[in-house]
């Protein structure tokens, strides 16, 4: 699996109008968490990031993050999924008045059907491409072929890594983020393909946790 800088490294915002709501700020390992309180921005609301990380048919990892978040961005949720029996799920759920809870949000389930959708699939932990002759079946809602490819930078220290496999279109829409938090800078892109065929690059799946958050998300 992945180092601890690897898991907090992959994972903002939202609401109607009217004044700037604070809301928690923290990131745990268990479904809650508590921390500092943050002034959104005006056109946020509080919400709430859950996420597990799954390898052979069990969960080997959990997050969950309180922030602030986009009001478009509430009430979604989605997967994603490589060769070596792994995935990650996630959802987001929000609140609208100051520091308030959100409801813990409602995760994909496990579909064992497949869908008809073949895509290729590979990881690198060293490098933001990968290719290769491995195709997996596509399970579910996770009717599209992604690549992710993320580079975190933190002064001269450059790490890049990718991921391909099969996902949901709400992973899809993602698309292309950057971020820098506390001198280290990330960039991660999301790219979608409907068919078996198409260039997938992107990332190692416990990498995926901190890189997911950090892009996604803050």
């Amino acid at each position: 699996m992945a180092s601890l800088l690897q898991i907090l490294g992959v994972v903002s915002a939202l609401v109607a109008s009217g004044n700037s709501l604070f809301c928690t700020r923290c990131v745990s390992s268990s479904d809650s968490c508590s921390g500092r309180i943050a002034n959104c921005s005006s056109g946020s609301v509080c919400g709430a990031v859950y996420t597990e990380s799954w390898s052979e048919g069990s969960i080997v990892s959990q997050s969950y993050v309180m922030l602030c978040t986009r009001q478009d961005e509430c009430n979604t949720s989605g997967s994603f999924s490589h060769h070596n029996h792994a995935r990650m799920k996630f959802a987001r759920s929000c609140c609208r008045t100051d520091l308030c809870t959100p409801p813990l949000p409602s995760l994909p389930g496990n579909s064992p059907q497949s869908n008809g959708l073949i895509c290729k699939t590979c990881e690198s932990a060293d490098s933001s491409w990968c290719d290769g002759s491995d195709m997996m079946m596509c399970k579910g809602d996770e009717n599209m072929c992604f690549r992710q490819t993320t580079i975190v930078s933190a002064g001269s220290t450059r790490n890049s890594s990718a991921i391909r496999g099969c996902a949901t279109k709400s992973i899809c829409d993602f698309g292309s983020k950057s971020s820098s938090s506390h001198g280290v800078k990330t960039v991660s892109e999301f790219i979608c393909t409907s068919g078996s065929a198409g260039l997938q690059k992107s990332f190692y799946l416990p990498a995926m946790i901190y890189i997911f958050f950090l892009n996604v998300f803050f």
